[in-house]
Parts: structure tokens; C-alpha cells; sequence
């Protein structure tokens, strides 16, 4: 699994540096303006169509770094190295957003925003994927994998499969429109990306319906796996942990409609040209998605040692309610054939 997780995030240091030397075939027809401060809005060669706000940027690049530090520290406390593909995009994304300090100084270079919005736009894949992962991972921690669709393994790949696929996508929509020199190859770029987000966008409502109907037959048919933790605090209880998922998908749902909407009208639509928006719409839903699991990280209910890094501290993962009965069972025969044998002798 670490080895499949490593292999997804360089694909994206790959189609980076593919994309990178795509910036000197952009066609300028027109001189840039004498100071690129003055009209950013109308600027042609200003691709977010505004002056990034070093403010904004030093919060969110602040906020975003603290929970991929957060998280790092918890795989090696806590394991569930699973999760690292969350880890990972989390920095990512904080380095896509770092990138718009470069924009602010240079917000004419085409360079700096082809890192900073690819590394923005598709490091959500990999908090896609975990939140996939760790739905197989739950359920088979309550032994209730009977209540999802298809079998917990299954419902991984599956998902898995679509998210690398639209990632693969989105890549190279995004690739053809920065390497294209005429409008129709811009545009083409675009429709293809926009593509992408929809199928992406479906295959995550798809998921979180599989969730809520998970969750729902487990309340209602598996009453030891929904109180197995009962009585505990808060962060000890795998419940509080779905409910970080619930908070999770609702994030990636958001920010999922508000990149189809932009792209919806173009790169260059007036809501890609909205700062705001970019921060409140897609930014924060993100940060949410990610940091709600930073106090209940899953490697605290569903780790093994044997996932944890040498070294670290993993608690021993709890039982399930099938298997604490099993447990309860043969220590009541042992009980039991010890009680005979005691009247025996």
C-alpha cells in the first residue's frame, strides 16, 4: 500500500515537469503592459487576473503546512501509514498554494502558476483516496463489511481506480491548456478538465451514499459495533472518527462543485479571477477535510504495529464486536471445563 501511495504522488511531479516547459510555447500576441500592478484584471498575461494577497497566502500556506506536520507526527505516534497519501497531498497543496508568494512578485509568470495550480488543483485526489481507503479500513476494523455494496477490499480498489483515472485526467486537460497557443487548444484543455471534475465529482457522491448507507445499517443491524466504544471519551471513539469522515466528504463535496462551476466558464471566468471565492470555496472546505483528522486520526482505532514506523508507539488495535463475543465464548468454556474438572478430583 505505501509503496501504490508513493507511486501516485510522484505522478505528479512527473506530469509537473512535463508541464513545466510547456510555458514557452504560450503565444503572446500582445506587449506586456509597462507595470503588470496597474490593471491585473486585464492584464493578458496575468493568469489569475488579480494580485495575490501575501496575507491571505501566508494564512492559508500557515494553516495548510501546521496539518501536514500534524499528521506526519501521528503516522509515526499513531501508524495508519495508509494514510499517508493524505499526508503528502497535504503538503503538496500547501507548496501549490506557497507558490502564489512567487505570483505576487511575479504575477506575469507563467511558470509559477502552472506549479501552483496544478499542485492545487490535483493534490485533492490524495485526500480523495485516503478517505477511500479508510472507509475499507473501518469496516473491517467492526467486522461489518456485510453492510457496504461490495466487499471492503472491492469498494477500495474501485474507488481507488476511478481517482487515479480522473487524476490522469485532469492532468492532462491541464497540460493541454497551458502547452496550447490558440484559443480552440485552450478551450480543449478546459473541456477535458471540466470532464474530469464531474466524473470525480460523481464517483465521490457515489462514495459518500455507500458511506451514509453504511453507517446507517450499522446503527441499525450491528448494535455491539455501534456502541463498542460507549462510555469513552470523545476522541476515543471510532464514531467521533466517522463523523471527522462525514466533515471530510463534506469538504471535497463542496470544493468539488465550486471547481466545476469555475471551469464551467473557462480558466479565465469570473469566478477564477475571484480571490475570495478561491480561499472560502475551496481553500477552507480543503483545510477542514484534512484537519478534522488531526485530533482523531484513524491509526488511534484501526493501526497495526506492523504498519508503524520502527521505533513508534502504535496502540494494539481493538477487536471487533464479533471477535470480543468469540473471546467471551471460549473463556466461558474454559470456565466451564475447569469448573468439572474442580468437581472431579
Amino acid at each position: 500500500m505505501r509503496r501504490k501511495q508513493l507511486v501516485f504522488s510522484l505522478l505528479v511531479l512527473c506530469l509537473l515537469a512535463e508541464a513545466l516547459p510547456a510555458a514557452a510555447k504560450l503565444h503572446r500576441q500582445q506587449p506586456p503592459p509597462a507595470d503588470p500592478f496597474l490593471d491585473p484584471k486585464n492584464d493578458p498575461y496575468n493568469p489569475l487576473g488579480y494580485i495575490a494577497s501575501n496575507t491571505l497566502t501566508g494564512i492559508a500556506f500557515g494553516l495548510v503546512l501546521a496539518v501536514a506536520l500534524a499528521q506526519t507526527f501521528s503516522l509515526f505516534k499513531w501508524g495508519a501509514w495508509w494514510m499517508m497519501c493524505m499526508t503528502i497531498g497535504a503538503y503538496t497543496f500547501a507548496l501549490g498554494i506557497g507558490c502564489r508568494f512567487g505570483l505576487h512578485v511575479q504575477p506575469e509568470s507563467q511558470g509559477i502558476y502552472i506549479v501552483e495550480y496544478l499542485f492545487i488543483i490535483l493534490s485533492p485526489c490524495a485526500f480523495i483516496a485516503a478517505n477511500y481507503v479508510l472507509l475499507g479500513r473501518l469496516a473491517r476494523f467492526l467486522n461489518s463489511g456485510n453492510h457496504l455494496l461490495v466487499s471492503p477490499n472491492r469498494i477500495t480498489i474501485t474507488f481507488l481506480i476511478s481517482d487515479i483515472i480522473t487524476f490522469l485526467i485532469q492532468a492532462t486537460g491541464g497540460s493541454v491548456s497551458v502547452a496550447s497557443d490558440t484559443t480552440k487548444g485552450a478551450k480543449l484543455g478546459s473541456n477535458i478538465f471540466l470532464g474530469a471534475l464531474v466524473i470525480q465529482l460523481l464517483s465521490f457522491l457515489a462514495f459518500t451514499l455507500v458511506f451514509i448507507r453504511f453507517m446507517l445499517r450499522v446503527r441499525k443491524y450491528e448494535h455491539d459495533a455501534w456502541v463498542l466504544h460507549q462510555g469513552r471519551p470523545w476522541y476515543n471513539n471510532w464514531l467521533a472518527l466517522a463523523g471527522a469522515m462525514a466533515v471530510s466528504c463534506v469538504g471535497i463535496i463542496i470544493r468539488s462543485f465550486y471547481r466545476v462551476v469555475e471551469l464551467s466558464q473557462g480558466f479565465l471566468g469570473p469566478i477564477a479571477q475571484n480571490e475570495g471565492l478561491f480561499y472560502a470555496l475551496d481553500t477552507l472546505p480543503l483545510f477542514l477535510a484534512i484537519s478534522v483528522y488531526v485530533p482523531i486520526w484513524p491509526g488511534r482505532f484501526i493501526a497495526r504495529p506492523s504498519l508503524a514506523a520502527p521505533g513508534s508507539t502504535v496502540s494494539t488495535p481493538e477487536p471487533g464486536p464479533e471477535k470480543e463475543k468469540e473471546k467471551e465464548k471460549e473463556e466461558h468454556a474454559v470456565n466451564v471445563q475447569e469448573h468439572y474438572s474442580n468437581v472431579e478430583v
